[in-house]
């Protein structure tokens, strides 16, 4: 049997809070929402990979564009 292996690091939505600068409340309420980046549930904690929060971030509209 093959050995699971894992590529992308995983956040606690502490952490998730703190790189988007976001209040840790925004982001549980994000994620009850369904609107917040992918997670998963390892037992009754709560992770984040960092290429879903980036891929979330990533999809928000940015300014400065043209008129």
């Amino acid at each position: 049997m093959e050995e699971a292996v894992v590529h992308d690091s995983l956040m606690d939505e502490n952490y998730v809070a703190q790189l988007t600068g976001l209040s840790l409340s925004s982001i549980r309420r994000y994620r009850t929402l369904g609107t917040g980046p992918v997670f998963i549930k390892l037992g009754s904690a709560v992770r984040y990979r960092k290429s879903d929060v980036a891929k979330w971030i990533e999809a928000f509209p940015t300014g400065g564009g043209a008129k």
